[in-house]
C-alpha cells in the first residue's frame, strides 16, 4: 500500500486516470484488456452514475458483463471519492483562510454598514445564516474525517498486525474455558440443591408462553431486539457504496470472485450479506430447516439475551426457574472483531461463514456491523426489494449506488415477493393450532395476548368461510358446491370476509413481534413427538387438535399425541409444522393499497384444496421507494429485451423519461460463428404456425418431426429443441413415438426429455453431456444428443448450453402465456386501465408478446457462451418474422437473422454453416 494512504482507498491507477480524463475520457482498471464493447459498456456507466441517472443495460453472456460492472462501478467510485476529498480540503482551506481574515478588521465594512439602513440589516442576516450553514458543514467535514481516519487506522492494524488475531484467538479460548466452567459449576449446584418441587411447568413449556405483549401505542421503544439493534448498527455514519444484488446465493459467489481478481481485488471494502439460512453457524438453530422457524428462533434468543423480564415473570420467578437460550454466537465483541476481518480483506458468503465459526462469532450480524463502512455491498434480491427486510438489515440506499444484476425477470420477481397464496387445509389447521394453544395457556396469557389471538382465530375463521367451508369440521370431508375462481379487490374481500373492523396493521404487528408461529410450532412440536398430554383436563383441552391432525395425517400412534407434520407438500417435501407462518404473509399482503392488487378465491373440490391468494398487480409501487431513494440505479442483464415492460410497469410512476438510459452492447463472437434462421414452412411446404388451435394437428406434428430428422443429419453434437409446455411436448413425443419418427431420430441422437423434478435435472445434464462427449471421441452413427426442453422451464435459465452441448437450438412456436388465466387476466386489465396505448396496441396486448419474447430470447440465449463458441438457432414458426415480434430478438441475434420463406433455402444455409464450422474447429469443443 502506498504511504499515506487508508485501507479501501481505490486507487487503481489513478496517475493513468487522471491523464486519460484529461482527454475526457476515464481510464478503467482492467484484469486483461478489454474488448472494445466492454470499454464503452464501462463508460456509458460511468456517465450514467455521475449523472444519477437510471440505466437498463444488456450485454450478452460471454461478454464479460460482470467484470465490466465491476470496473466502470468501481471506477466511478473512486474518482467520487477523490472529488470528495478535494472538496473537503477546499471548504477546510477556505474556513481556514476566513478565520485569518476576521482577525484583520477593515474600517470598509464600517462605512458600508452606516450607508446601507435596514437593507444591510438584511444582508447581515443573511450572510450570518451562509456563514453558520458553512460552519456547520466544515464541523461535519472534520468529524468524518476524524471517524475516517480512525477507521482507516483500526483496519491498517488489522490487516498487518498478525499478533492481534493471536491474541483474539486467545482470549475466545479463555473465554470458552470460564464459560465451561461456569456451567459445570452450576451444574454440581443444582444437583446438590435438588430440583425445585414448586416448578409448574419445565423450562422448555415455559418458553412457549407468550411474553407480554404492549402495542406501539402504549410503548414507544419498541419490544424486540431490531429496534435496538438497529441503533447499534447504524451508529456509524454509511459511506458512499454500491449495492450489487443478484438471484441467486452462487450468482452471487461468483460475483465476488469476480472482484477478488480484478484490479480493485486488494483494496475494495466488501461485505457478502445473506438470510440466516446461509450464514447462521449455530447448530442448534440451522437444524429447524425452514427459513421462518430459523428466523424467529434466531430472533427469539436474541431477545432473550437482551429483554428484560416482564413483571409478571418477576414476581413467579421464585415459583419457577425460567432458563431461556441464548445464541452464544451473539457476542459484540467478537462479532465487531468478524467486521474488520470482512472490510479487511473481500469474502464470499462460504468465507464468511467459515470466519464466524473460527471466531465464534454470528456472520448474519457481523456482516450487518461491516455495511456502514463497506463500498461494495453484494446481496440478494430479497434483501435489496423488500422494504421491511432491507430496513431490518440496516440497508440505507438514501444517495447510494444500486445495481440489479440477472434483472430480466426483475418484475416478476418484485409479484412474487410481495404476493401470498395460502389454501384451506392451512386455515383450518392453524385455528386448531392456536385454538388448542390458546385453552392449554389461558391461565398465563395476559389479556393483551389473548385479544390478539382471538382476532387471529377470528380472521381465519372467516378465510375458511369466504371459502365455503367451516373451520370447525375436517377441510379434506367438506366439499365446495360451487367451484371455479373469483377475484375481489382487497376492500370488497375485506367487507365480504366481515373482517374491516380489524386493524390489520396491529395484528401483522403483533405477529411479528410476539413471534406467535414460533411458540405455536414450538407448541406443535412438543406434543406431536413423544410427549402424551398428562392430565384428564389436558386431554381434554387437546383433543381437538389431536383429532384434526390425525384425520390429516395416520400415524401409527393413535394415543393423545398431535402429529408434528400433519399435510406433506405437492413435492414430496414436508411443509412447515406451523401454517401461522405462511398465513401471516396473506395477512401482509392485504394491507397494501386498494388499487394495486387483487384477492383470488380459487375454490376447488374440497376446502382443503382451495386456496386464498394475493396477487400484486403494481410492483411499481413497491421499487418506487428504491428508485426516489438511491442515487442512481442500473438495471443489468444478459437478455434484457423487450425493454419496454420496465420503462412502463417499473420506471415510469417514479420517475421522468429523461432520466432513464438505456444501452445494449453486441457480442464478442465473430459474425460468421451465429446463424440464427427464421423458417416459415417446413419440408413439405406446410407453412409453420403453432397457435392453440392448430399445433395439435397431426400434420403440424409430423412436420416439426421431419424439421429435427433433417437437422440431426447435419447438425453436430448437442441439438436443444424447446417446446412452448410440458403438456406439449408430452403430446409430441407420444405422437412420435406411436408414428416411430422417435425411433428414426434415435439412429442419429440419443434422446433427453427435460424432468419435471428439479433435483433430477442435474442427473440428465451430466448424462447428456457424457453422451455428446463419447460420440465425438468413438464416431459411428449416433453423433451427438437430441434434448426435448421447455420455455420457463428448468433449463431455459441459468444453465449453458456451450459448444458442443448445444451447436443447435430450436424454437417451436411462440411460448405465448395462458391468457385465460385469472392472474393474467387481472393484470391485463389492470395495464388497460392504467397505462395509455403504444403504437395503437392496448398494454396488455403489448404485455402477452413481451411476455413471450422475454421467455423466448432467454431460452436461445443458451447457446453461445463465449468468444469462439458456435450455434445456429431455428425459430419455427412463421409469425416471429411480423415486425412487432422481430423487433423484440436481442440486437446482436436480430441483426443477423435471416428469414426463410422455405425449408430447403434453411436447410442450405445451416448445412453449409456446420460444415464450414466443422472444418474450422473440427469436433472437439472450442
Amino acid at each position: 500500500m502506498e504511504p499515506g494512504r487508508g485501507p479501501g482507498a481505490l486507487s487503481g491507477t489513478e496517475e493513468a486516470a487522471g491523464a486519460a480524463q484529461g482527454k475526457g475520457r476515464v481510464n478503467f482498471p482492467f484484469p486483461y484488456t478489454p474488448y472494445s464493447i466492454q470499454e464503452d459498456f464501462m463508460a456509458k456507466l460511468y456517465d450514467v452514475l455521475e449523472a444519477g441517472k437510471v440505466g437498463i443495460f444488456e450485454s450478452p453472456t460471454g461478454t464479460g458483463k460482470s467484470l465490466s460492472l465491476i470496473c466502470g462501478a468501481l471506477s466511478w467510485l473512486r474518482d467520487f471519492e477523490e472529488k470528495k476529498k478535494q472538496e473537503e480540503a477546499r471548504l477546510l482551506a477556505d474556513e481556514h483562510n476566513g478565520q485569518d481574515k476576521q482577525q484583520q478588521p477593515t474600517s470598509r465594512s464600517a462605512e458600508a454598514s452606516n450607508c446601507q439602513g435596514s437593507a444591510g440589516e438584511l444582508d447581515w442576516i443573511t450572510e450570518f445564516m451562509q456563514k453558520k450553514e458553512e460552519q456547520a458543514m466544515v464541523d461535519r467535514l472534520k468529524e468524518e474525517q476524524i471517524r475516517r481516519k480512525k477507521r482507516e487506522d483500526r483496519l491498517e492494524k488489522i490487516r498487518h498486525n498478525v499478533q492481534l488475531k493471536y491474541a483474539s484467538k486467545r482470549k475466545r479460548l479463555e473465554d470458552d474455558e470460564t464459560q465451561r466452567l461456569l456451567q459445570l459449576s452450576k451444574e454440581i449446584l443444582s444437583t446438590e440443591l435438588g430440583s425445585d418441587v414448586l416448578e409448574q411447568l419445565d423450562h422448555e413449556e415455559e418458553e412457549l408462553i407468550l411474553a407480554e405483549y404492549e402495542s406501539d401505542e402504549e410503548k414507544k421503544v419498541g419490544l424486540g431486539l431490531e429496534e435496538e439493534e438497529d441503533d447499534d448498527d447504524l451508529e456509524e455514519e454509511h459511506v458512499t457504496k454500491i449495492y450489487y444484488c443478484s438471484r441467486t446465493h452462487s450468482q452471487l459467489a461468483q460475483f465476488v470472485h469476480e472482484v477478488q481478481k480484478s484490479p480493485f481485488g486488494e483494496e475494495i471494502r466488501l461485505v457478502s450479506l445473506g438470510s440466516r439460512q446461509n450464514l447462521c453457524v449455530n447448530e442448534e438453530v440451522r437444524h429447524l430447516g425452514a427459513v421462518q422457524l430459523i428466523n424467529d428462533r434466531c430472533v427469539e434468543m436474541q431477545k432473550n439475551k437482551h429483554g428484560k423480564k416482564s413483571e409478571g415473570e418477576e414476581s413467579e420467578g421464585k415459583k419457577r426457574r425460567v432458563s431461556r437460550a441464548v445464541c452464544p454466537f451473539y457476542s459484540y465483541e467478537q462479532m465487531q472483531f468478524l467486521r474488520d476481518e470482512v472490510l479487511v480483506k473481500v469474502k464470499d458468503i462460504e468465507q464468511l461463514v467459515a470466519l464466524g465459526k473460527e471466531t465464534k462469532a454470528c456472520p448474519y450480524y457481523g456482516s450487518r456491523y461491516a455495511i456502514p463502512a463497506a463500498q461494495l455491498v453484494v446481496l440478494p434480491y430479497q434483501m435489496l426489494l423488500h422494504e421491511s427486510t432491507r430496513c431490518a438489515s440496516g440497508i440505507k440506499l438514501k444517495d447510494q449506488v444500486v445495481i440489479i444484476d440477472e434483472a430480466h425477470n426483475l418484475i416478476d420477481t418484485i409479484t412474487c415477493i410481495y404476493s401470498a397464496e395460502v389454501r384451506g387445509a392451512k386455515l383450518c389447521c392453524a385455528h386448531s393450532q392456536l385454538l388448542q394453544y390458546m385453552e392449554r395457556y389461558r391461565k398465563r396469557l395476559k389479556a393483551k395476548n389473548l385479544m390478539y389471538i382471538k382476532q387471529i382465530l377470528y380472521l381465519l375463521e372467516r378465510f375458511v368461510s369466504i371459502l365455503g367451508g367451516d373451520v370447525n369440521q375436517n377441510p379434506n370431508a367438506q366439499s365446495i358446491s360451487q367451484a371455479g375462481t373469483e377475484l375481489k379487490s382487497i376492500n370488497d374481500f375485506l367487507f365480504q370476509s366481515q373482517i374491516d373492523n380489524i386493524n390489520l396493521f396491529k395484528v401483522q404487528r403483533y405477529c411479528e413481534k410476539s413471534l406467535i408461529s414460533r411458540k405455536l410450532f414450538g407448541f406443535v412440536e412438543r406434543y406431536g413427538a413423544t410427549s402424551v398430554v398428562k392430565t384428564n383436563k389436558e386431554k381434554q383441552n387437546m383433543a381437538g387438535l389431536q383429532n384434526f391432525l390425525l384425520t390429516l395425517h395416520q400415524g401409527p400412534d393413535k394415543e393423545a399425541a398431535i402429529q408434528c407434520h400433519p399435510v406433506e407438500a405437492e413435492d414430496g417435501q414436508p411443509k412447515m409444522a406451523s401454517p401461522l407462518m405462511q398465513i401471516e404473509g396473506f395477512l401482509s399482503a392485504l394491507t397494501n393499497a386498494n388499487q394495486d392488487g387483487r384477492v383470488i378465491l380459487n375454490r376447488q373440490g374440497t376446502v382443503a384444496q382451495s386456496s386464498l391468494k394475493f396477487l400484486l398487480l403494481n410492483p411499481a409501487v413497491h421499487f418506487a421507494k428504491v428508485l426516489k431513494e438511491c442515487r442512481s440505479a442500473i438495471i443489468a442483464g444478459g437478455t434484457m429485451q423487450p425493454v419496454s415492460d420496465f420503462r412502463e410497469q417499473l420506471l415510469s410512476c417514479a420517475i421522468g423519461a429523461d432520466r432513464v438510459v438505456e444501452f445494449s452492447c453486441g457480442h464478442v463472437i465473430p459474425p460468421d460463428n451465429i446463424l440464427p434462421i427464421i423458417l416459415c414452412s417446413g419440408p413439405s411446404n406446410q407453412q409453420l404456425e403453432f397457435t392453440y388451435q392448430k399445433r395439435d394437428l397431426p400434420q403440424m406434428m409430423d412436420e416439426i418431426g421431419r424439421i429435427l430428422g433433417n437437422l440431426c443429419n447435419v447438425v453436430p453434437g448437442g441439438v436443444v429443441c424447446f417446446f412452448p409446455s410440458y403438456e406439449y411436448e408430452k403430446q409430441v413425443y407420444t405422437h412420435w413415438e406411436r408414428t416411430g419418427l422417435l425411433t428414426r431420430l434415435a439412429t442419429k441422437k440419443k434422446i433427453f426429455q427435460e424432468p419435471k423434478r428439479a433435483n433430477q435435472v442435474e442427473q440428465v445434464l451430466a448424462e447428456y453431456a457424457k453422451c455428446i462427449k463419447r460420440c465425438s471421441q468413438v464416431g459411428g452413427h449416433v453423433t451427438g444428443a437430441l434434448l426435448f426442453s421447455v420455455v420457463g422451464g428448468k433449463m431455459s435459465e441459468g444453465i449453458n448450453f456451450s459448444d458442443d452441448l448445444g451447436r443447435c437450438v430450436i424454437m417451436v412456436g411462440l411460448p405465448y402465456p395462458n391468457i385465460k388465466s385469472p392472474e393474467l387476466q387481472e393484470k391485463m386489465a389492470y395495464l388497460d386501465k392504467t397505462m395509455p396505448r403504444t403504437a395503437g396496441q392496448p398494454p396488455s396486448k403489448m404485455l402477452i408478446e413481451n411476455l413471450c419474447m422475454k421467455a423466448v430470447n432467454q431460452s436461445i440465449g443458451r447457446a453461445i457462451r463465449h468468444q469462439k463458441d458456435f450455434a445456429s438457432i431455428l425459430l419455427v414458426d412463421h409469425r416471429y418474422a411480423r415486425p412487432s415480434v422481430f423487433n423484440k430478438l436481442p440486437q446482436w441475434i436480430k441483426e443477423r437473422t435471416e428469414i426463410k420463406p422455405t425449408f430447403g433455402l434453411a436447410f442450405a444455409a445451416l448445412r453449409k454453416f456446420h460444415h464450414e464450422k466443422k472444418s474450422c474447429y473440427g469436433s472437439e469443443a472450442s
